[in-house]
């Protein structure tokens, strides 16, 4: 299928949401912004948020909520964006969100039972305004944190660690019918999955080191980053370094669909049928278009 360049020169965009009037807003981490591309590919700054905001979804008030990782040092190798270790400015993660009639920032979250976030990564809103978020970790020349899974509540009144510790977990979503939840690991290359028996809550729970079911864990060293999931309950993972999106069914079977950028880091569907998959090739600065031969799953808002 064609793949259709939407912009380019953006400075390694990551999570990407398509609104209605068939824009794509998504962060730039290395540059600290969100940013709106526009049809005819016009790229506007919305929020200069700072640190290095990462995954992005609207909440029930319609305002954007941000994983901010804290940002990253970063470097070019044969003409591609690279993130590395923390920066010497980091000030930690955290979660903020935004309002985009006002441009007003603030920061929702930037700790759990008082231990500080390190490097929120991806967020999925459930129906009842809840949301889980990934924090993925920092690394530092000799040593990296361990990452976690999350759940909070839209309007600051609950944060819970539930999940920990995970392997740099990355990607985070829900099933189509809210039971089931997935985690990619990013450096195992492994999609986790847990039941859910309700809002922020994993069945049979035994406490943070509940691991998840291992759904998909595909031989030859991919490294998982975010993840959609589309309206079969299909997860389509972006892959490092394989340069593509992983589709995995219900059932654990994958194949892999190559995109033109080893640094394929995130996908999200759009459209009026949900068919059109928007994809962020972070390496080369690029968002792409392409026609998916299944409609995406409609977000909880």
């Amino acid at each position: 299928m064609e793949t259709i360049e939407w912009a380019s020169g953006l400075r390694f965009p990551e999570g990407p949401i398509w609104f209605p009037d068939n824009s794509v807003v998504l962060v730039e981490i290395a540059r600290g912004t969100l940013t709106r591309v526009s049809p005819d590919g016009d790229v506007d700054v919305l929020a200069h948020l700072g640190g290095g905001p990462n995954g992005a979804a609207v909440g029930p008030d319609g305002r954007v909520y941000v994983c901010n990782n804290g940002g990253f040092v970063w470097s070019e190798v044969n003409g591609m964006m690279l993130p590395g270790e923390q920066p010497p400015d980091y000030a930690g993660g955290s979660i903020q969100r935004v309002d985009l009639r006002t441009g007003e920032i603030d920061t929702l979250y930037d700790s759990c039972n008082g231990i500080p976030l390190k490097g929120p990564n991806d967020l999925v809103f459930d129906t009842t305004g809840g949301f889980w978020f990934t924090d993925h970790g920092k690394i530092r020349p000799r040593d990296r944190d361990r990452g976690g899974l999350y759940y909070a509540r839209a309007d600051g009144s609950e944060i819970r660690e539930v999940v920990y510790p995970l392997d740099a977990p990355n990607g985070v979503g829900l099933s189509p019918e809210g039971d089931t939840l997935y985690v990619a690991e990013t450096h195992q290359g492994r999609l986790y999955q847990w039941a859910l028996a309700g809002p922020g809550q994993i069945a049979g729970y035994m406490g943070p080191h509940h691991r998840g079911t291992v759904l998909a864990d595909p031989e030859g060293g991919p490294l998982f980053d975010s993840l959609a999931v589309d309206a079969y309950g299909n997860v389509c993972v972006a892959t490092i370094r394989h340069g593509g999106i992983t589709v995995v069914t219900p059932d654990g079977m994958h194949h892999h669909r190559p995109f033109p950028d080893p640094l394929t880091t995130n996908i999200c569907f759009g459209g009026s049928d949900l068919s059109t998959a928007f994809v962020t090739l972070s390496g080369t600065g690029r968002l792409v278009s392409r026609r998916w031969d299944t409609p995406g799953l409609r977000l909880a808002f």
